[in-house]
């Protein structure tokens, strides 16, 4: 694979992750609408992987705190330390996509990655974002947040193995649903990621080290290493967007994309190249 096309991926990677426009539903389209092959799961996963990274990196304070929290209350729930209870709010959001995303591998995946079922999620999910960022109140920071909120927001997280959805738009969502500030909901999104990217991201990592497929792990690297740099702009630039603004460009942007992907899908229009 062509260095040049691993950084056009990563670009793209990190720059559409923490945006509630989904990343995955736009690297697959990549391949679908331009003369790249598709880059398949393994750099898709290594991908994400660098997103993590730049996560890990600037919220590097609530995490420390967070890894405090669960030793200083010797591995047992304290939700009167935030920390601990951070902590504990992750690992509780974490389950649901643990769970799906093992039934989904059993099934596979392929299925869901074709252009019309992108075009409904992404049309969907950003109308869905719309009304509770409209609808909702904003009155409740993370440290509000119980162990019910965190499972809901966690199950939200499982629609995103639906390419299109964005993991980061529709917990996003169900955050704004719970009346979560915007700034805390995407930060409780960001956070959330990180189990559940790490543990997909290990499980490919071996996959490509039992096959000896040198060149994938090398392409895996160089992606981890672009879509890092692209995405700790982007989540500078969403943190700063969300202290005086709405999701609304987001889902004008989701409402647009995803009309000409079902005018395509249906043979309305074509953008095939």
């Amino acid at each position: 694979m062509l260095n040049l096309h691993i950084l056009f991926l990563s670009i793209l990677q990190g720059l559409t992750e923490f945006l509630p426009v989904s990343s995955s539903g736009h690297l697959i389209l990549f391949s679908k609408f331009t003369t790249f092959p598709d880059q398949g799961l393994a750099l898709d996963v290594a991908l994400h992987l660098g997103s993590v990274l730049a996560v890990i990196i600037y919220f590097s304070e609530d995490i420390w705190l967070m890894a405090k929290g669960f030793v200083k209350s010797w591995f047992i729930p304290n939700f009167k330390d935030y920390g601990s209870k951070l902590f504990w709010l992750i690992v509780i959001g974490t389950l649901p996509i643990l769970c799906a995303g093992a039934i989904l591998e059993h099934y596979g995946t392929e299925w869901l990655r074709s252009s019309r079922i992108i075009g409904w999620t992404i049309l969907g999910f950003g109308l869905l974002l719309f009304v509770a960022d409209k609808t909702s109140m904003t009155i409740r920071k993370i440290e509000h947040l119980g162990a019910l909120d965190a499972f809901l927001i966690g199950c939200a997280q499982c629609l995103a193995l639906i390419p299109g959805t964005s993991r980061s738009g529709i917990t996003i969502t169900m955050g704004r649903f719970l009346s979560l500030e915007r700034r805390d909901a995407a930060k409780f999104s960001m956070l959330l990621s990180v189990p559940a990217i790490l543990a997909a991201a290990a499980l490919v990592g071996i996959e490509l080290y039992k096959q000896g497929d040198i060149l994938a792990l090398l392409n895996a690297l160089d992606g981890v290493t672009y879509s890092f740099c692209a995405s700790i702009i982007a989540i500078y630039a969403i943190m700063w967007w969300l202290k005086k603004s709405t999701f609304l460009p987001f889902v004008i942007y989701r409402i647009a994309l995803g009309t000409i992907l079902l005018l395509d899908s249906y043979g309305i229009i074509s953008i095939n190249m």
